[in-house]
């Protein structure tokens, strides 16, 4: 380390996010940080590759509030990338590194990056500075002493995370290091996050599930291993047991593959104390079966890039409330309210809305978005949902994807929680159906598990269901298109509806 006092909080507390790593230098030096295949850091070491990155930056021009695109790849460079970003000033661009060339350049541009940091073998961007992680630049980081100038504001901007995809115009919330500091206390406090775990990540860290609590883990002193994608469940069943993992994030998606996995023999990760999934809802079969099959230790997690936490769905909360999202985490104050943003009781559907010291203020360079998702001092993620008398929040659906069939509001997710009930479902989607008579119809997407005919799923959706709700059609598909998080695209399928009669 360059210089002890910088480990040392200042009144206020901590005030940037790699605060964490120069007081966990200082109090276990030696304690292994990183483990990226069969390279160990430690925090002594983490601190210095830190320091002498963030200096690398400011010697090729990166100054405090410049955007910084990091489309690495998932390994230690990438989190030391993240570190130096934040604690010279300057605000992380989350990219992917598989999208193309043109994908990277027109995230880039749309966000105004000062420059694109690539892997040893990445191309440089056209019309946009490159920075490549080659052997020079190591040789580079390496040489330098590590003088470098830290901004410790919390309300620096800290990341750029985009909430939606590369096709059309990305929205990008601002996360300071405040708001980001306050994640790692709902990590602590409701996920139960602490120094003596050993969390394996193995999502991109491009998504914010994977790079956030990879970076709460180091922040509190803990060992994190990288073990990113590709690689089958097998896999990552047999590297959770030798790096004695005990706590994990993992999408709906690969929790689906592990189920495939398992057999019946009890859970296929025994020794995880800590199975986290966000990103997309679950079945309460498909919890069952998690906590059968993969751990008991199940934590689901409904959370936003924009806002961080909003609930949490606990191992020990009764099967009876398998249907929620489960209880308000730390530190969030969460709303349903009415199209007048009025709050509604306990029972009654409408828009979710929250706020707290983790949200957001808005996206960057989008008037426009912020203005319909920000609103006095709340964030509104575009769900539906209510509270039950006992505090659990159930979610409806989207907004977006709510269905109006002859002026009556129908909920996407009521009418897949029947059909996924039914044995010889695997999953279900329920889209909005163009009709000229009602405006819009009911359509089921079915991926089966076993054979069921359409008019056998009709019929058992009108024993559970009032009869507007019951689906018009039910389409089979192979498998539900789905994105990166594991979130399904009701969109692509509601591209494949034919005209309704």
């Amino acid at each position: 380390m360059t210089d002890p006092d910088l480990a040392v909080p200042s009144p206020e507390g901590w005030l940037n996010i790699a605060d964490g790593i120069f007081h966990n230098a200082r109090r276990r030096p030696r304690h292994p940080a990183l483990i990226d295949g069969a390279r160990t850091i430690s925090y002594a070491e983490l601190a210095v590759l830190v320091t002498r990155t963030a200096r690398q930056f400011e010697l090729s021009g990166v100054v405090p509030g410049d955007v910084l695109g990091l489309a690495l790849a998932d390994d230690a460079d990438h989190v030391v990338a993240l570190l130096a970003t934040a604690w010279i000033g300057a605000v992380i661009l989350p990219m992917d590194v598989r999208w193309t060339a043109e994908e990277k350049l027109r995230v880039a541009s749309h966000f105004g990056a000062r420059l694109v940091c690539v892997p040893a073998e990445g191309d440089a961007l056209p019309g946009m500075r490159t920075l490549c992680f080659d052997r020079a630049w190591q040789q580079a980081v390496r040489d330098n002493d590590g003088r470098c100038t830290p901004v410790r504001q919390r309300a620096h901007p800290a990341v750029l995370s985009l909430s939606s995809g590369t096709t059309g115009t990305p929205k990008g919330p601002l996360v300071s290091h405040g708001h980001v500091l306050a994640r790692l206390f709902i990590y602590s406090v409701s996920l139960t996050f602490n120094e003596a775990d050993r969390f394996m990540t193995a999502t991109p860290m491009y998504f914010g599930g994977g790079r956030y609590m990879t970076l709460a883990y180091l922040f509190m002193g803990a060992t994190v291993v990288l073990y990113p994608p590709p690689y089958e469940p097998a896999q990552l069943v047999a590297a959770v047991a030798q790096q004695r993992i005990n706590a994990i994030f993992l999408v709906p998606t690969l929790l689906r593959r592990l189920l495939e996995l398992a057999g019946g023999a009890g859970p296929c990760l025994p020794g995880l104390r800590l199975l986290i999934s966000s990103g997309s809802s679950l079945y309460p079969e498909e919890r069952r079966r998690i906590m059968a099959g993969v751990s008991p230790h199940f934590f689901n997690f409904y959370s936003s890039t924009e806002g961080g936490g909003i609930s949490v769905l606990r191992p020990e909360d009764p099967d009876a409330v398998a249907t929620s999202v489960g209880r308000v985490v730390f530190s969030a104050e969460v709303q349903v309210v009415d199209a007048d943003h009025g709050p509604l009781p306990a029972g009654a559907t409408g828009h979710i809305r929250y706020r707290g010291g983790s949200v957001a203020d808005g996206f960057h360079r989008d008037p426009e978005a912020s203005a319909a998702a920000f609103r006095d001092g709340w964030y509104y993620p575009g769900d539906l949902g209510h509270f039950d008398a006992d505090g659990y929040l159930h979610l409806t659906g989207r907004a977006k994807d709510m269905i109006i069939r002859g002026g009556v509001n129908i909920y996407p997710a009521e009418v897949e929680a029947v059909l996924a009930a039914h044995p010889a479902v695997a999953e279900a989607a329920v889209v909005a159906w163009p009709a000229r008579d009602r405006g819009e119809e009911v359509a089921a997407f079915v991926v089966r598990r076993a054979e069921v005919g359409a008019p056998a799923l009709i019929e058992f959706c009108r024993a559970s269901l009032a009869a507007y709700k019951v689906p018009a059609a039910v389409f089979f598909v192979d498998a539900l298109p789905r994105s990166g998080m594991g979130k399904v695209l009701k969109r692509e399928l509601a591209a494949t509806l034919p005209p309704h009669d």
